[in-house]
């Protein structure tokens, strides 16, 4: 990572989590230039450390829902074979864990993209790198939204 995260790129953070504020906006509540911000938040977005972009409520969108899926490893490269999964058609997000399973992937599914499609479509390209898995459906979240890819 090359960008420093001081207390100001911290704050012009905070302030982009309004996906609608504007730079000007930002600069002038933080009291910088809207260059400075500008300029901090490209080079957040280039480094890999910010990403703006839209995310929705999947309660609010009609015939969408979201899994979890833990997996057990076969492999104990968890950072590649979280790559691998993280390529999954519906695959939203994968994190690697600690404790019984090694990794846990965030599934965005609808009326045409069901569970039953991702595991025979999807997952059934890595199953043989599975060793056990386990299937949670978010029946209720909280401050749970994700960017829409389906």
């Amino acid at each position: 990572m090359k960008t420093k995260l001081d207390e100001t790129n911290l704050a012009i953070i905070k302030a982009l989590r309004n996906g609608r504020a504007s730079f000007r906006d930002i600069a002038a509540d933080l009291g910088l230039s809207e260059v400075t911000v500008r300029t901090r938040a490209a080079r957040l977005i280039e480094d890999g450390v910010l990403d703006i972009c839209g995310q929705v409520d999947v309660e609010k969108l009609p015939g969408h829902t979201l899994a979890l899926v833990a997996i057990k490893l076969r492999s104990p490269d968890l950072v590649g074979e979280g790559e691998v999964f993280s390529h999954l058609r519906g695959v939203v997000s994968v994190a690697v864990l600690t404790g019984r399973h090694d990794l846990i992937l965030t599934v965005l599914l609808n009326e045409e993209f069901g569970l039953l499609d991702f595991y025979t479509n999807e997952f059934s390209k890595c199953h043989d790198r599975v060793s056990s898995i386990e299937t949670f459906i978010v029946y209720k979240g909280f401050s749970l939204k994700v960017p829409y890819i389906l």
